[in-house]
């Protein structure tokens, strides 16, 4: 046993979050305390997701050991003492032992003393194998530092970030007003289990059952929120693969984001402005001396550098000025408004880039497809490393974009069309435990019987990174999500850090409990005592105490997955939004083929 491939897996973790935040984030600008919350934040949902195949190995392992003593304890009671030094009537003593720890040198003594058949069904220890005690440790670090990051530390460092006030405090005291709904919603949904309980007959409230209530109200509001994702995501993720294969498709979709992009890049530059003439009143009524020119200047440097120049610039004689109100109050206002209208107007212009170097690439690709030397061409040269430009000559580009692209791109939308397919139909029969429906289940079960841990932890890693993809493309995609995103080369602010970072420690919990259900590794789910659960599922129990949450949101509700991957499919969402006047990409819609030409226009003149 050795802690080794664990070590080595934290590890490749801490670099893996450091190397995505220092791709997104820009620790030199940003406040580090922000670089430093969303760090761990990542870190440790990554952790959880990375993880937690080690975990369900090691059960995989522990349950082998439980069976093959158990088969021996029944055909050889005389090698009970031998095992755990129980007497005759061991069967009290080595089961209690199972639940906990079983030593492979035990075990082996159990074949020595009983060879044969038993032999060839000898256990094999993983080659990730994690002592006891070490996991439950890590998964209890890890759960309620991530709770406290998502419910308490993210979400006020998030309103923090874009408060008005001038004082720490005013800030924190924002902050919480701000989140007072946000708070409330948890709030509620703890009070309203909480009378649940109390009010069962012989049910007593003690500190074990008040923290299951607190980890099924935060899993309940992620379960919910997971299932509205993934009955998205599951759909779009391979059909956006899919479309990826179509040039036309791809220019067509790209053409008609950047006409909505760019009216909302032309408001959010006219909400700065308006902004910006307020604040130029305000700089012309509080002269220099003033009480309150401190907190003027304070939001004159919010500004852009060509933007504080010129307010500075304009300065009139406090006779000339129009006047303006210059309460603290009012100045808290602007401030704030400034804040909010700046951050709206770096991310419609970031966003603004990235499309016009995505449709210009794919315009790109149009041309050069019928170029007959083979070599890519493009408008603007890219930037790339000497190493690169060797490897990455114009005609591998040529053969990769024009060519190769194309099928592998078909390839992978046939691939994670059917494994959402499977996550679906697990999904709606992952508690039925005979015969067994789920797919995921029945792999892993094989994959244990034939001692394949590696192909346990392969399958679990692959499972839970498809689900996490899905459910976090939902909310940089969907529309009305828009407000977040980020962008690679350092240009995502604090504010889509803090978010994502937040959203990660949501509902990476309540996914992999629900992964765990896939596989039938929760015994409270599927009703079978005779397995064992991971010690993830130890350290977050049951919610057995909430009959109404353990009985039937918690194992129905993912059904409804079904019926909104359906919705998705079809486009109803699109269809809906459309009818109300919220323009959609449907390609069949006169609307949308006039964006199509207005977005043409747009990427035209860059």
């Amino acid at each position: 046993m050795t802690v080794a491939p664990l070590v080595v897996e934290i590890g490749f973790i801490f670099l893996l979050a450091a190397y995505l935040l220092h791709k997104y984030g820009n620790w030199t600008t940003h406040h580090v305390l922000v670089t430093i919350a969303v760090f761990v934040a990542w870190y440790f949902s990554f952790t959880v997701i990375f993880i937690l195949p080690l975990d369900v190995s090691t059960t995989s392992y522990r349950q082998c050991l439980r069976d093959q003593v158990s088969t021996i304890t029944t055909n050889s009671s005389a090698a009970l003492p031998l095992v755990t030094g129980a007497t005759e009537t061991g069967n009290s003593t080595i089961l209690p032992l199972l639940n906990v720890s079983i030593t492979e040198t035990a075990l082996h003594h159990v074949f020595e003393i009983a060879p044969g058949k038993n032999e060839k069904k000898r256990c094999e220890i993983p080659w990730s194998h994690i002592p006891a005690g070490v996991l439950p440790s890590l998964w209890r670090v890890v759960y309620w530092t991530s709770q406290a990051l998502t419910w308490l530390i993210l979400p006020m460092m998030q309103s923090f970030s874009t408060a008005g006030d001038f004082t720490v405090g005013g800030k924190l005291r924002t902050a919480v007003v701000e989140n007072a709904i946000y708070y409330g919603t948890y709030l509620l949904i703890f009070g309203i289990l909480l009378i649940y309980v109390a009010a069962q007959p012989g049910m007593y409230l003690d500190g074990p059952k008040l923290k299951v209530i607190c980890i099924t109200a935060s899993n309940t509001w992620g379960l919910f929120l997971l299932v509205l994702l993934l009955g998205y995501g599951l759909v779009e993720v391979p059909r956006i693969c899919w479309n990826k294969s179509k040039r036309g498709h791809m220019l067509n979709y790209l053409y008609f984001k950047a006409a909505k992009l760019s009216t909302e890049k032309c408001e959010a530059e006219e909400k700065v402005d308006d902004v910006l003439e307020k604040m130029q009143q305000v700089s012309n009524t509080v002269p220099i001396g003033h009480p309150l020119r401190r907190c003027v200047e304070i939001i004159l440097e919010k500004c852009p550098e060509e933007k504080k120049n010129a307010i500075r610039r304009r300065r009139q004689p406090l006779e000339e000025s129009p006047g303006a109100d210059v309460s603290e109050r009012n100045l808290v206002r602007i401030h704030q408004q400034i804040i909010r209208a700046l951050q709206a107007y770096h991310r419609t212009q970031c966003q603004w880039n990235m499309l016009i170097e995505e449709a210009f690439d794919w315009e790109d690709v149009a041309r050069n497809e019928i170029n007959p030397e083979h070599t890519f061409k493009p408008t603007f040269m890219p930037q790339r490393s000497s190493l690169l430009r060797a490897l990455y000559t114009p005609i591998v580009e040529w053969y990769w974009k024009c060519l190769v692209r194309i099928w592998v791109f078909r390839t992978l939308a046939v691939v994670l069309a059917t494994f959402s397919v499977i996550v679906v139909w697990s999904e709606m029969t992952f508690f039925t435990r005979s015969p067994t429906l789920s797919l995921f289940a029945v792999f892993v079960d094989l994959a244990r019987r034939n001692y394949d841990y590696i192909a346990i932890e392969l399958v679990s890693i692959l499972t839970i990174a498809y689900l996490c993809v899905c459910a976090y493309y939902t909310v940089f995609k969907v529309r009305v999500l828009n407000y977040y995103y980020l962008a690679p080369h350092h240009q995502t602010d604090e504010y889509s850090l803090i978010f994502c970072g937040m959203l990660l420690c949501r509902l990476t919990a309540p996914l992999c409990l629900n992964f765990l259900g896939l596989i039938h590794l929760d015994s409270h789910v599927i009703k079978e005592k005779e397995i064992l659960e991971t010690a993830f599922t130890e350290i977050m129990g049951h919610m057995d105490v909430i009959s109404i949450i353990s009985d039937g949101f918690n194992i129905y509700f993912p059904i409804l997955i079904f019926l909104l991957c359906l919705a998705t499919y079809f486009h109803c969402g699109s269809r809906v939004l459309h009818m109300v006047g919220f323009e959609q990409f449907l390609g069949e819609d006169e609307m949308t083929a006039d964006l199509i030409e207005e977005g043409k226009g747009l990427i035209k003149r860059g």
